[in-house]
């Protein structure tokens, strides 16, 4: 399913050289923008911290038996009438591989929206490289840059987007392995069978991942009455509506039938998905994918 209400001339490979242009030009802008949400979030980041081997205190627990004595607080312990474990936080870095969709139907943008989508994925896939650097996480995105532990990491993976030929599909993910998590980042509007296609190889292979799902106002709404002339983005082809509010209850039905369908398919493989509208401040998907990537639950 493509996106609506959109006319896109294809021109072959000079359309995919103007949309590379375009991207470039637009990069620099969603760098900075994604710097200044994940400062406003990450006040309230508190990292991906887990139980482990390292230097640093993580927290206080109760005392289970069969564990190491040595590794009681008994000064702690002498507070009260329980005797507590010090634990220490895990300090070994983790991949996270981030990834948008850039290709064509990612473009739209209504009037109801404040950036079109491709913009948004953009920002949001910057501003998580930003701050999961600053955690001390390795980032990577598959066909566009190995994993790195830098805290310039978001300005690098910029630079590989601003220069990147076509970024459009899911590019081969064999060398990402299990240990990792994965963030995918797009409209989603394909069938579901082609998406859990592409995905399914990854959950096999015990990855964790996360879709967030950007989404037009507008693409949820169906605001069109009248005559009015669809263009799939992708494949140019054309679909005429001579009263197009006669659609709206039957599409926002079959919308969000194929929405819940998704969220229902990644649930079963044990991987998330966070619905975002481009409506809606950048800084909601941020927190919902911290919560996410931090194991404190599962957004919807």
């Amino acid at each position: 399913m493509a996106p609506i209400g959109q006319s896109v001339e294809r021109t072959g490979g000079s359309e995919i050289l103007a949309r590379a242009k375009a991207r470039a030009a637009l990069v620099p802008d969603c760098l900075v923008e994604a710097r200044r949400i994940a400062n406003t979030v990450s006040a309230g980041w508190h990292g991906r911290r887990r139980r482990g081997i390292g230097e640093n205190f993580w927290q206080f627990r109760p005392y289970s038996p069969g564990e190491d004595m040595a590794r009681i607080d008994w000064r702690r312990s002498a507070r009260d009438d329980h005797t507590y474990v010090r634990d220490k936080e895990w300090q070994a870095a983790h991949t996270v591989w981030l990834w948008a969709d850039l290709s064509a139907s990612m473009m739209y943008r209504s009037k109801l929206g404040q950036v079109s989508k491709e913009s948004r994925a953009l920002v949001l896939m910057l501003a998580l490289a930003e701050i999961l650097a600053r955690s001390g996480e390795r980032i990577g995105s598959p066909g566009l840059m190995e994993p790195i532990a830098a805290r310039n990491a978001a300005e690098r993976l910029a630079a590989a987007l601003a220069y990147a030929d076509n970024v459009t599909g899911l590019p081969d993910t064999s060398m990402i392995r299990g240990s990792s998590e994965i963030v995918l980042i797009g409209d989603f509007l394909d069938p579901l069978e082609a998406i859990m296609a592409r995905i399914a190889p990854l959950s096999s292979r015990g990855l964790r991942g996360t879709l967030i799902m950007v989404a037009d106002p507008a693409e949820a709404d169906f605001p069109y009455a009248g005559r009015t002339e669809f263009t799939d983005p992708e494949t140019g082809e054309k679909f005429t509506a001579g009263r197009a509010e006669v659609l709206a209850e039957d599409y926002r039905r079959a919308y969000a039938a194929s929405r819940d369908a998704l969220g229902a398919e990644l649930r079963r493989i044990g991987w998330s998905l966070i619905r975002h509208s481009t409506d809606r401040p950048a800084s909601e998907a941020l927190v919902a994918a911290h919560i996410t990537l931090s194991g404190q639950g599962s957004a919807r």
